[in-house]
């Protein structure tokens, strides 16, 4: 009996380390703080990062230990930014974690990127869930239903991203953008002059737009056509 209940309990523990996961310890849904050092050198490597200097930022997140989640996070965008393949792998070993929105959200830009919608779709939607107030997720979800001419869907997305972070206007651009694929410039005009939207981004927009209509095959043109939030810095493009 007690060699059964041995058996039993290495079958379980052998079931959690090899759940679909990474050895990171993804399956435990928590993440370890960084100490304070640790978090200067994070600072650090998202200011490099926000200044356009993706390889000195990878260089600096060397230095710190894989296992940290905000570390393999900062490496997966930056990889993925880089368009180089180390991202994928990355975001999954988020999913678990107490990032795992974040990574699902990763999975959803690189298979947006990739023209793959169905798999942005699920790979966003699951973000959502479980990061259901973050601007950025309901942003990039919105653009993943637009590509599919899911209007009402973009639109509702749109919404929840704007009223969520009103100071941010790439969710608005993308909102006139789907109205005016819809021939809809009284409210495009109407939203311009609430939020405030700069001549370059109503043109950015109606460029867009127009290649939408244009657009014969949504799901493999679209992704090039309309912004996505984390990879815009000064202006909302993709």
């Amino acid at each position: 009996m007690k060699a059964l209940i041995a058996g039993l309990s290495l079958l379980l523990l052998g079931g959690c380390a090899t759940n679909g996961q990474t050895p990171w310890g993804g399956f435990t849904g928590s993440c370890s703080k960084p100490s304070s050092d640790q978090e200067l050198s994070l600072n650090l490597a998202d200011e490099m990062a926000g200044d356009g200097k993706l390889h000195a930022s990878l260089a600096n997140l060397q230095s710190l230990p894989a296992n940290l989640p905000q570390v393999r996070l900062r490496q997966a965008k930056a990889y993925r930014l880089l368009g180089r393949s180390e991202a994928e792998p990355l975001y999954r070993s988020l999913i678990g974690t107490c990032m795992a929105a974040e990574g699902e959200h990763g999975l959803g830009q690189i298979a947006s990127a990739k023209g793959d919608n169905g798999q942005a779709m699920a790979h966003l939607q699951r973000a959502s869930r479980l990061a259901p107030t973050d601007e950025k997720i309901r942003n990039d979800l919105g653009v993943v239903y637009l590509n599919q001419r899911r209007l009402e869907d973009a639109r509702f997305e749109f919404m929840t991203a704007m009223e969520l972070k009103q100071s941010d206007p790439l969710a608005a651009v993308n909102l006139v953008t789907l109205l005016i694929y819809q021939d809809n410039w009284k409210q495009a005009a109407q939203l311009v002059s609430q939020m405030g939207l700069s001549p370059e981004q109503v043109t950015e927009a109606q460029a867009r737009a127009e290649k939408l209509k244009l657009s014969s095959v949504p799901a493999a043109k679209a992704k090039d056509q309309i912004a996505t939030v984390s990879d815009a810095t000064s202006h909302p493009r993709n």
